[in-house]
């Protein structure tokens, strides 16, 4: 029998499961994601985009707005995709609902189900920000986004939240004794009520690699890139941490804990290594960024918690798909991307791109193994079959 017969009756069983109420619908699916930007006007096209995702097997993806474009072009891929509104709109929003519902009901709502889109974050790095009249209007936003959501019946398919930069917290040394800012407290703090409310994730964005090039003469370069290094010990709760990822995402459980929300779990929204860089970005090279992403993906493959959270899987959205050519500010703001413009790989970590280089591993496997009419075996689509036959019986 066709591999496509199969698979139709793999959709069709997951359909009738998650109809009868027995599949909780997740907004990140394993511990993997990454940031798709595109502040650039030499990426390949969104469908080319899709071929790469799925050749890579990433299946979740953050963009940074809701082009239509896009969810088109992600429409039946089966990809994972959080949507962002971006923070020019939250004003608005944050006082009219209307201006809200019609944000969902233009970018959200029509592309559903084929499109899988399973996230909104309102707004991007808001709190650590200097803008005062957008931290006031972000909560005001997100209940407003949150309603026209739940109005529409989708509040239990689609996860809102907001992204953070680590400018929201006074320190992060030691993980324990991190604590909000003072002066975004009276924000964060019912941010993260209603958040609380909603079982919404804690967004926050870490890149050891910022901090490592903040505090070089302290900062064990090794620490930073998950290599072999003494790491620290933080005397406050006689945890041992042997890299930079790990310490940071604690030092957010730290800070949730002791602003009163012990039981939120942290996503990591972004997370990278720049590949290139001006003179004073010394530590930006291929090599560091390859170094950083290889071991962050082994680390995150391991699907385990931290010392702190030793029970809640990290996962992480990485930044970023593409290098960007029209971002400004340091030259390393262009030059995060795992992939090249043309769709080559950058670095070979492991991934297939859309166009061969010097490594092996550049070609699209999925598209060759396709060309040369290769398909899944009988017996592995049977499996996958009785597999979600056994989530459907099972209590």
């Amino acid at each position: 029998m066709e591999i496509s017969c199969f698979f139709n009756w793999f959709l069709l069983l997951y359909f009738v499961a998650s109809r009868n109420g027995l599949v909780t619908v997740q907004a990140f699916t394993g511990s993997y994601g990454i940031n798709y930007g595109r502040i650039a006007n030499n990426i390949p096209s969104p469908e080319s985009v899709v071929t790469l995702l799925k050749g890579a097997m990433i299946k979740n993806v953050r963009i940074y707005d809701a082009d239509h474009n896009v969810l088109q072009a992600f429409k039946g891929s089966g990809l994972e995709l959080v949507v962002n509104v971006p923070n020019e709109f939250l004003k608005e929003m944050s006082t009219n609902e209307d201006r809200a519902m019609s944000w969902v009901k233009e970018n959200v709502q029509p592309y559903l189900p084929e499109t899988h889109i399973r996230g909104i974050t309102v707004g991007n790095e808001v709190l650590g920000g200097s803008d005062q009249e957008l931290q006031e209007a972000l909560l005001g936003a997100v209940k407003n986004i949150y309603k026209a959501v739940d109005n529409l019946h989708l509040a239990d398919l689609i996860q809102i939240s907001t992204a953070h930069s680590q400018a929201v917290f006074s320190n992060s040394y030691p993980p324990s004794a991190c604590i909000f800012r003072e002066n975004i407290v009276q924000y964060m703090k019912p941010l993260l009520q209603f958040f609380s409310q909603i079982n919404s994730p804690f967004f926050i964005n870490i890149y050891p690699f910022l901090s490592y090039m903040s505090d070089p003469e302290h900062i064990n370069l090794n620490y930073a890139l998950f290599e072999p290094n003494p790491g620290i010990h933080d005397e406050g709760t006689k945890l041992h941490y042997d890299n930079m990822f790990d310490a940071q995402v604690d030092a957010s459980y730290a800070a949730l804990e002791n602003a009163g929300f012990k039981h939120m779990e942290v996503i990591v929204s972004e997370t990278g290594w720049a590949s290139h860089g001006d003179d004073n970005e010394a530590v930006a090279t291929p090599q560091h960024a390859r170094t950083y992403n290889y071991n962050l993906r082994k680390r995150l493959a391991l699907k385990k918690g931290t010392p702190f959270r030793p029970h809640i899987m990290v996962r992480a959205y990485v930044f970023a798909l593409f290098n960007e050519n029209l971002k400004t500010g340091a030259t390393s703001e262009r030059n995060f991307g795992l992939f090249k413009a043309d769709g080559s790989i950058s670095y070979n970590i492991g991934f297939p791109g859309l166009k061969p280089s010097s490594s092996p591993s550049s070609y699209l496997y999925l598209k060759n193994m396709r060309a040369h009419g290769c398909t899944l075996s009988y017996s592995k689509v049977v499996a996958a079959c009785a597999a979600v036959l056994l989530l459907i019986l099972t209590p």
